[in-house]
């Protein structure tokens, strides 16, 4: 018997059954079309059913993204992994392009002398910049820190996608963007990362 029997070899037919299995897990959860697609593609992407039940989306932020989008809203974002992910060719069709500063000379060093993360120096680089554009967060707690800072200020993001990861400071950014009158999606507690960051805004640029 060959070990590999049973494994699926054709690129569609692997795609097909992963999202009917991926249906399967969203069919009980009830959710609206737009965030049904969001979730959808974030179990997709993680291989984690169990992440549905983290995922949170203020009332109007597939609204309001997806309006910023389709006016050819930029997507900020604070590393280079979560842009890569976006699909970029979709964003440029309806005018938008990515930014991420990290990696900026002038970003670094004065990262450098602040003693502050160079996630967090790009963020207030970019400043007015993010009003009416959609800023997404795949790593860096202190970038999301900083857009939370600035939003209570008055800068107005058309959507926040808030998922930094790990264990120092992911859950409580999180918990505090719950709080902003901002709208937001994103996923509670330590888990994250650049590849859901990107697949929901991937999610949101396929929707029609």
């Amino acid at each position: 018997m060959d070990i590999f029997d049973g494994v699926l070899w054709h690129p569609q037919e692997i795609e097909r059954e992963s999202m009917r299995q991926v249906e399967e897990f969203l069919r009980p959860l009830h959710l609206p079309p737009g965030q049904k697609a969001v979730v959808g593609r974030i179990i997709h992407t993680s291989g984690d059913p169990e992440l549905a039940g983290q995922i949170r989306f203020h009332p109007r932020a597939v609204e309001e993204g997806l309006a910023a989008l389709k006016r050819g809203a930029h997507i900020y974002t604070d590393v280079t992994m979560l842009g890569a992910g976006i699909n970029s060719s979709r964003l440029n069709w309806w005018g938008g392009e990515v930014h991420c500063a990290v990696h900026s000379p002038e970003v670094a060093a004065e990262a450098k002398v602040r003693q502050i993360t160079r996630s967090a120096v790009a963020m207030e680089r970019f400043g007015e910049k993010l009003n009416g554009q959609v800023v997404a967060i795949g790593n860096a707690p202190t970038a999301l820190f900083v857009l939370l800072r600035m939003i209570h200020r008055g800068l107005r993001p058309a959507l926040v996608v808030g998922m930094p990861v790990g264990f120092v400071g992911a859950a409580r950014s999180k918990e505090l963007l719950l709080q902003a009158d901002v709208p937001y999606i994103t996923v509670l507690g330590t888990r994250g990362g650049s590849p859901l960051a990107a697949a929901t805004v991937n999610a949101l640029l396929y929707l029609d």
